[in-house]
C-alpha cells in the first residue's frame, strides 16, 4: 500500500491498482502499434533484433503505467476537488482498475452537491484529455516521437475513460448522475426508470459482445445484475429512494445543539441531542445525527464508553477516525486507539491529531517513535499523553508521564499538570515539588492556581499555602 498527500487530500494506492496498471501496460506495449512503421520507437518495439529493443520497450511500458495511473488519479481528484469546493474534507483510494473518493463527514450531500461531485471526475478527465491534445498539437516538437506518442495516448485514454464513466449504468458515474437527477425530479418512478434503462442497455451490450468482446460482455453483465438488484429492491419497498422531507423545527434544533457543542456548552448540547431522540417518529437521518452529536458530547466529557455507544448507532455516515481513537484512548484500550490515531493522522495531517497520535505512542511506552514523528513538539505530545490519563482517572500514571516529559521539554505547563495529577492522587508532597518546579520554569498565574479545582486537595497544606503566598509576592505576579 502506498500513501501520500496532494495538498490536504490524503491518497491511498492499493497494490491491486498498481498490479492492474502494470498488467494492462504490458498488454498495450505487446499488442498495439506505437507509431508509423520505420519511425522510432516503432522499429525498436517490433524488431527484437534492434539494439534498443529492451530499453525502448521498458521506457514505453513505464510510460503506459504512468498514463493509466494518472488517468485514474486525476479522475478521483476531480471528485475530491468538488468536495473541497463544498467545504468538505475528501479522501481518495485507488484500487483495482478504478478508485473511490468519499467525504470525511457525517453529513449527507444534498442532491445537487451529489450530482456535481459525481460529475467532477469525468470533467477532470476531459480537461486532462484536452490538455494532452493541446500539448501534442502545439508544444511537442515533431521529432520528439516518444513524447508525442505518450501525449497522444494520454488524450485517447482520458477521453475514452471519461466517455466510459458517463455510461448510465450502476457503479459508473453516468449511472449515479442519471439516478440522482431522476430521483430528485421524479421520485421513486424516476429511480425505477433509471435502473430499468440501465438494465436494457446492459442486456444489449451483453448480447452484442458475447462473441465479439467477451470481457466487455462479462463486465456489463455485472452492471446489469446490479441494476436488476436495485430495481427489485426499490419496487418491493426494501430500498428508500425518495428523500424524506426535513422538518424545519428538527433542523433548527440540531443546528442549535451543534452550535452549543462548538461553543463548549456541553449541557445544552446534550439536552438538545436527547430532545431530538425523544421526538416521536424521528427520521432515521436525524437519529444518526443526534447520536453523532451525543457521541462528541461524551468525548468532551471524557466518557469513552458512552461515546462509542452513541457512535455505534450512527448509520449511513462515517464517524471521524480521530473520534473513535479518542474514545478508545479514554477507555484505556491503547493498542486499538494507537492504530486509529495512526489512521487519523494519515487522513487529516492535522497538528492536533499528530500530537494525540504521539501521546498515544507515549502511553504505549514508545517515546522515541512519538518524538520521531515529523513536526511533533515534545511538550504538546507529553501534554496530550498525560491529559488523557488524567481524564480517565489514572492520576499516578498521568503524573509520571508529565514528569518524564520534563526531560524532553522543560515547560511550566508540564510541571503544573504533573502537580495537578499528584494532587488528585493525594501525593501532596510530590504535588508541591512539581509546583515549585513549575515556578522555576516560568509559571506565574497565581489566580489560576488558587482557584484550580485539581489543586483542591492541597488547600490548607502548609507547603502549598507557603508556595502560593510566595507566588503572590513574586515580581512577575
Amino acid at each position: 500500500m502506498l500513501r501520500f498527500r496532494l495538498g490536504d487530500i490524503p491518497v491511498e494506492v492499493r497494490f491491486s491498482h498498481l498490479l492492474f496498471c502494470v498488467l494492462l501496460s504490458t498488454l498495450m506495449v505487446r499488442d498495439m502499434p506505437v507509431l508509423e512503421p520505420g519511425v522510432w520507437p516503432y522499429v525498436a518495439l517490433h524488431d527484437t533484433a534492434h539494439p534498443a529493443y529492451g530499453r525502448t520497450t521498458l521506457l514505453v511500458a513505464l510510460g503506459w503505467v504512468g498514463l493509466l495511473f494518472s488517468a485514474v488519479l486525476v479522475h478521483e481528484l476531480g471528485h475530491a476537488l468538488m468536495l473541497r469546493a463544498f467545504g468538505l474534507r475528501p479522501s481518495v483510494r485507488l484500487l483495482w482498475l478504478g478508485g473511490h473518493t468519499r467525504p470525511q463527514t457525517p453529513a449527507s450531500l444534498r442532491w445537487y452537491q451529489h450530482a456535481l461531485f459525481t460529475a467532477g471526475g469525468p470533467l477532470a478527465g476531459f480537461f486532462l484529455a484536452l490538455g494532452a491534445l493541446g500539448a501534442w498539437r502545439y508544444l511537442a516538437p515533431p521529432d520528439a516521437h516518444a513524447a508525442r506518442f505518450l501525449l497522444s495516448w494520454c488524450f485517447v485514454i482520458n477521453f475514452f475513460w471519461t466517455l466510459f464513466n458517463l455510461i448510465p449504468v450502476p457503479t459508473l458515474d453516468g449511472g449515479t448522475l442519471v439516478t440522482t437527477l431522476a430521483t430528485r425530479f421524479f421520485g421513486k418512478a424516476g429511480f425505477l426508470a433509471a435502473q430499468f434503462g440501465a438494465l436494457v442497455l446492459c442486456v444489449g451490450v451483453v448480447a452484442f459482445g458475447a462473441q465479439r468482446a467477451p470481457v466487455l460482455a462479462l463486465l456489463f453483465g455485472l452492471y446489469g445484475l446490479q441494476a436488476l438488484r436495485l430495481f427489485l429492491s426499490a419496487a418491493r419497498g426494501q430500498l428508500r429512494v425518495e428523500p424524506s422531507p426535513v422538518p424545519a423545527p428538527l433542523a433548527d434544533a440540531l443546528k442549535q445543539a451543534r452550535g452549543a457543542l462548538a461553543d463548549g456548552r456541553l449541557d445544552e448540547a446534550r439536552a438538545g441531542g436527547r430532545r431530538l431522540l425523544e421526538t416521536p417518529e424521528l427520521p432515521p437521518e436525524f437519529v444518526s445525527r443526534a447520536h453523532h452529536l451525543l457521541g462528541w458530547v461524551a468525548l468532551k466529557e471524557g466518557q469513552g464508553r458512552a461515546a462509542l455507544d452513541h457512535f455505534s448507532q450512527v448509520r449511513r455516515h462515517p464517524v471521524e477516525t480521530h473520534a473513535l481513537a479518542a474514545a478508545f484512548s479514554l477507555l484505556g484500550d491503547e493498542p486499538r486507539a494507537l492504530a486509529l490515531w495512526e489512521m487519523a493522522w494519515s487522513e487529516t495531517h492535522h497538528p492536533t491529531v499528530l500530537h494525540e497520535y504521539a501521546g498515544s505512542l507515549i502511553r504505549a511506552e514508545r517515546v522515541q517513535a512519538a518524538l520521531g514523528l515529523p513536526g511533533v513538539q515534545p511538550e504538546a505530545a507529553f501534554l496530550c499523553a498525560g491529559r488523557t490519563l488524567f481524564t480517565r482517572g489514572a492520576f499516578s500514571e498521568a503524573a509520571a508521564v508529565s514528569e518524564a516529559g520534563l526531560a524532553h521539554a522543560p515547560a511550566p505547563r508540564l510541571a503544573y499538570d504533573a502537580a495537578c495529577a499528584h494532587a488528585r492522587a493525594r501525593h501532596l508532597g510530590d504535588a508541591v515539588r512539581m509546583l515549585r518546579r513549575a515556578v522555576e520554569l516560568g509559571f506565574e498565574d497565581v489566580s489560576y492556581a488558587a482557584s484550580d479545582e485539581d489543586l483542591a486537595p492541597l488547600h490548607g497544606h502548609p507547603e502549598f499555602e507557603t508556595w502560593l503566598e510566595g507566588l503572590r509576592k513574586s515580581p512577575s505576579a
